[in-house]
């Protein structure tokens, strides 16, 4: 099922404003912890909008230059969200609370870390309710790490362990916060901003991971080759399909290949109408399958 851009836009809207509150916080109390939360929602906004501009790029015609089509583009921008965005947050965040910790500053008056770290909680809630909401409807019975690793849209599983990683980390910021406060002791401030350090280089670990894989050209599943292959030899020119090969672009566009050795005493016209007939066949069943080319070979010359 195509994705819906809700999770992508509650979220952005929601990081862009926490951000902003996170900000006024730090300069009213001097805690490394929020500043490293604030560089985190301004981290997860940049992440919106350059899943939301690969999202646009993705859906430009093919053209002479890239007669694909533009579908990898959503996969790029996904890594570069991978690498980059979440690798500088986990750098910064980890780099705030080491140079905390070297020159500590006590925490004045909490009172607004509580108010906004409240808020946030709240707003990342929604948002990550909201994410978890569309991933369970893509990925339906199947498991949830399975359908993570199977998953073809990365604008909807980075969203959600974005969202993940906003509330670990809020509830980091908030023990190292009262935690600092309550023993009047600055160095738990400064180990909760490293903590916030370390689970955004994890997902980002773990996001890298998987986009590097759409990027580097993902399989349709199995059970689709082997429906795809019973339709093709259910045709009665067809003797066997010897291999299909195909490949994802974008999270609702593959590329496919078929090797077909027809029966030998079909005829050539009988085998142009025959290919016509299975890509229809095909893509009634399967929208997605946006290419098929079909090549006929002989059964004997191929074995």
């Amino acid at each position: 099922m195509p994705a819906s851009k809700v999770p992508l836009y509650s979220a952005l809207v929601a990081n862009l404003a926490i951000a902003i509150t996170k900000f006024i916080a730090a300069s009213v109390t001097g805690s490394s912890a929020m500043v490293s939360e604030g560089i985190h929602s301004v981290v997860d906004t940049t992440n919106e909008v350059l899943l939301l501009f690969g999202i646009a790029k993705s859906k430009k015609p093919a053209n002479d230059k890239r007669p694909f089509g533009y579908g990898k583009e959503l996969y790029f921008w996904a890594f570069i969200v991978s690498i980059l965005i979440f690798g500088i947050g986990g750098g910064i965040s980890f780099y705030e609370g080491v140079q905390h910790l070297l020159h500590p500053v006590p925490i004045e008056d909490p009172k607004w870390n509580y108010i906004v770290l409240g808020a946030a909680f709240v707003f990342d809630g929604i948002s990550f309710i909201t994410a978890l909401k569309e991933f369970n409807r893509q990925r339906g019975s199947t498991r949830f790490w399975k359908a993570v690793r199977h998953s073809k849209d990365p604008s909807t599983f980075v969203v959600l362990f974005e969202d993940t990683a906003d509330l670990l980390g809020l509830t980091v910021a908030f023990l190292g916060v009262f935690l600092g406060h309550n023993y009047n002791n600055p160095l738990f401030d400064g180990l909760a901003s490293i903590v916030i350090g370390l689970i955004l280089t994890a997902i980002s670990g773990l996001l890298a991971k998987e986009s590097r894989s759409l990027l580097m050209g993902e399989s349709a599943d199995p059970e689709v080759l082997d429906e795809i292959t019973q339709l093709t030899e259910a045709h009665p020119t067809v003797q066997k399909v010897l291999r299909p090969l195909s490949m994802y672009l974008a999270p609702e566009e593959i590329i496919l290949i078929l090797i077909v050795a027809f029966r030998e005493e079909v005829t050539s016209a009988e085998v142009t109408k025959a290919i016509i007939t299975i890509r229809q066949n095909i893509q009634e069943r399967f929208p997605s399958i946006k290419q098929i080319f079909i090549e006929p070979e002989m059964l004997s010359a191929a074995s």
